[in-house]
């Protein structure tokens, strides 16, 4: 991959009215993953999927960051809704999207569309991107992430 993705420093809006950047988190482990959609089926389970190993990601030192296209509101109620205790970036000019390369063209009831690929991205304490999971199948994909996490010690 030539142009890869990085812990940006570009500030964005992130549920709980806050504003973050992914360069805040260099020093640890970091696993930011890219969703279509706050409360759709797939989404919201995981989304869940990280809540519920979150201790598990925080006991190795790691921080989860969950980013989509939605308002910081929806990020709000859905984070609430379903006990998301990682911040969710809402990236609604679509700037980390295209940072990352997440925006392709889907089929959605027969009409292409353009959309969020499921996509996640596990950076080490240094901020080197060491993994990535393209066109994510949400069953058994935490525990995988979570297993890569280990890996780096």
């Amino acid at each position: 991959m030539s142009n890869q993705p990085n812990l940006s420093a570009t500030k964005v809006n992130a549920n709980g009215d806050r504003s973050l950047a992914l360069s805040e988190f260099k020093g640890q482990p970091v696993v930011v993953y890219f969703y279509p959609r706050d409360n759709t089926p797939g989404c919201t389970k995981q989304g869940q999927g990280f809540r519920d190993h979150y201790d598990d990601f925080q006991a190795a030192g790691c921080e989860i960051i969950g980013i989509s296209r939605d308002t910081v509101t929806s990020h709000d109620k859905f984070a609430a809704k379903h006990e998301l205790p990682f911040p969710l970036l809402a990236d609604t000019d679509e700037a980390l999207c295209r940072e990352f390369d997440v925006i392709k063209e889907k089929n959605m009831y027969g009409k292409k569309v353009m959309g969020i690929e499921r996509s996640t991205f596990l950076f080490d304490a240094d901020g080197n991107l060491v993994k990535e999971w393209r066109k994510v199948r949400v069953p058994g994909h935490v525990e995988e992430v979570l297993a890569a996490v280990r890996e780096l010690g």
